[in-house]
């Protein structure tokens, strides 16, 4: 199974975790919330086969530590995995909204023209940040645990885009509309571990009624665009 989006570093016992997980065979991108957090974790990760870390700065996180901006930078080449970065303009993130979008704007700039994938968040913010993705020709996106309007989708599509789901998605009304708007190689399956309750991948196929092939080779399609890009 691939997991694109799991915070393992926050689960009890990471390192049995991810044991379990490499032995099962399954791919699994480990989000950051800060670039200290992927410098502490990544001597335990680069051994793995099947296990990649990302290097991040949450949105929630970035206003009270910008002084993490240059190690950011200086981390940048050592992993192809970005994320968690993005934007959230929910009650919660509406107090550092400016910060966000100078500090954001700056990962962007360091970001553009490189071969990585890049997981975001854009709570209440998808608009916003899906423009400033454009503003800076970002490519290789996974828009993850989406919620925003449902006719921001075509576009994030055209842009070749792609859209990481979880269970707690398959189950809620809104999560469902979503999902029946997007193309069926645009999705890839996350868990969001461990900040959400309905985590099960198995489940989530289930529900999708898709097959762990067709992730897989969704997946695939997306790693070889950072391969291939010249």
């Amino acid at each position: 199974m691939i997991d694109t989006h799991c915070h393992f570093d926050m689960i009890p016992h990471p390192e049995a975790f991810l044991r379990q997980r490499e032995q099962a065979g399954d791919i699994v991108i480990g989000m950051t919330n800060l670039p200290s957090h992927f410098k502490m974790g990544f001597p335990h990760v680069k051994g793995y086969k099947h296990i990649r870390l990302a290097l991040g700065l949450h949105p929630l996180l970035a206003s009270e530590n910008k002084n993490e901006l240059p190690l950011f930078n200086r981390l940048l080449d050592q992993t192809s995995y970005i994320g968690e970065i993005g934007l959230d303009f929910s009650k919660e993130g509406l107090p550092t909204r400016d910060d966000q979008v100078t500090i954001l704007r700056k990962l962007l700039e360091k970001l553009e023209g490189k071969k990585k994938i890049i997981s975001v968040h854009s709570r209440k913010a998808e608009k916003e940040l899906f423009n400033l993705l454009c503003e800076y020709n970002i490519n290789n996106v996974i828009f993850h645990w989406y919620s925003g309007p449902i006719d921001l989708i075509p576009s994030i599509i055209a842009k070749g885009y792609y859209f990481s789901v979880n269970e707690a998605m398959t189950v809620s009304k809104n999560g469902q509309n979503i999902i029946d708007r997007i193309p069926r190689d645009r999705i890839l399956t996350e868990s969001d571990a461990p900040y959400n309750n309905k985590a099960n991948i198995s489940k989530t196929l289930i529900n999708l009624a898709m097959s762990e092939d067709v992730i897989n080779y969704n997946f695939k399609k997306l790693i070889a665009k950072i391969r291939n890009s010249n």
